[in-house]
C-alpha cells in the first residue's frame, strides 16, 4: 500500500472508525473507595488540567471537522471530537462522583486558526499519549489502592488515545503528501510542529508553580510509586507503547519520535551508569 494513496486514506479513516466503543460515562459504574484510596485521588495534581484539555479538545476537534469537505474524512474526525469530548466528560463524572474538588477551567475559546489548531493539538497528543502510557502501567502495577475497576475504565480511554494518534500521523502525513511536499519537506514540517509541542510540554516541567503542578505526567507519577527512576518510567513507556500500538495495522503508520527518543536516553542512561 502507498503512504498518501486513496487506499491508505481508506485504511486510517475505516481503522478509526470501526474500532470505536460505545459507552456513556454516566452509567459507568464507579467502585467505591476508602479513605486512603479518596485522599490519594484527590491529592494527584493532573485532574484541572486533564478535564481542561479534553473539553478544548472536544470543542476544537468538533469545529475542525466541520470544515472537512472528504465524506470518510470528515466522519473521522467528527467522531475524534464525539470521544475527546466524551473523555472530558468522564473525568467531570469521576471528579462529581469522589468529591474530587478542583478549580473549574476556563471556558473552551476556539482558535483563529483551527486548522494548526488541531496539528498542534495532534502532535502533542503524540508527546503526551507516550508518557500517559508509562504514567498508567506503573499506577496499575504499584497503586494498590486504586480498585482494578477504575483501572479498566481508564485502560478504554488510553486505546482511544493510541487510536487517536495512530489516526493522526497517519492523516497529517496523507494531508501532506497531498499538498505536494516532498519527504524532505515533511519531515522538516513535522519536526517543526514537534518543537512546538515539546516546548509546551518543557513549560510543565520548568515553568510557575502553578503551571508545574497542573502538568499531567510532569508531576503525575510521583503520586504513585517513590524512588522512581528515569529508566524505569522510560522503560514502562516504551512496554506500554508497544503493547497499545501492536493492535493496529502494520501497514499504517504509527508515533516515532517520542520512543526513538526515549531508547536514545535509555542506551545514555546505561553508559552513563557504569561510569
Amino acid at each position: 500500500m502507498k503512504i498518501g494513496s486513496e487506499n491508505h486514506k481508506e485504511l486510517f479513516c475505516r481503522s478509526f472508525i470501526e474500532s470505536h466503543l460505545e459507552y456513556e460515562p454516566e452509567r459507568l459504574f464507579l467502585p467505591p473507595l476508602d479513605t486512603v484510596a479518596l485522599e490519594n485521588l484527590r491529592s494527584i495534581p493532573f485532574w484541572r488540567e486533564a478535564l481542561s484539555t479534553e473539553q478544548k479538545a472536544g470543542v476544537m476537534v468538533n469545529a475542525f471537522a466541520d470544515t472537512i469537505s472528504d465524506p470518510i474524512l470528515q466522519e473521522a474526525i467528527a467522531l475524534q471530537a464525539m470521544e475527546e469530548d466524551r473523555h472530558g466528560k468522564l473525568i467531570k463524572f469521576f471528579l462529581d462522583y469522589y468529591d474530587i474538588q478542583i478549580a473549574q477551567p476556563d471556558k473552551p475559546v476556539l482558535p483563529s486558526n483551527i486548522k494548526t489548531a488541531f496539528i498542534d493539538f495532534g502532535f502533542g497528543e503524540c508527546l503526551d499519549s507516550f508518557l500517559a502510557f508509562g504514567l498508567f502501567g506503573l499506577a496499575r502495577h504499584h497503586a494498590t489502592y486504586i480498585p482494578q475497576q477504575l483501572f479498566n475504565i481508564f485502560d478504554a480511554v488510553l486505546n482511544e488515545e493510541a487510536r487517536h494518534i495512530m489516526f493522526f500521523v497517519n492523516w497529517v502525513t496523507y494531508l501532506q503528501i497531498k499538498e505536494g511536499r516532498s519527504n524532505w519537506l515533511r519531515g522538516i514540517h513535522t519536526l517543526w510542529y514537534y518543537k512546538r509541542a515539546l516546548g509546551d510540554k518543557i513549560q510543565a516541567f520548568t515553568g510557575d508553580n502553578e503551571k508545574k503542578q497542573e502538568g499531567f505526567t510532569a508531576t503525575g507519577a510521583s503520586n504513585f510509586m517513590e524512588n522512581l527512576t528515569p529508566q524505569l518510567f522510560l522503560s514502562t513507556c516504551l512496554q506500554e507503547n508497544t503493547r497499545r500500538m501492536s493492535v493496529f495495522d502494520r501497514q499504517l503508520l504509527q508515533p516515532q519520535l517520542m520512543p526513538n527518543l526515549a531508547k536514545s536516553a535509555l542506551n545514555i542512561l546505561k553508559l552513563t551508569s557504569r561510569h
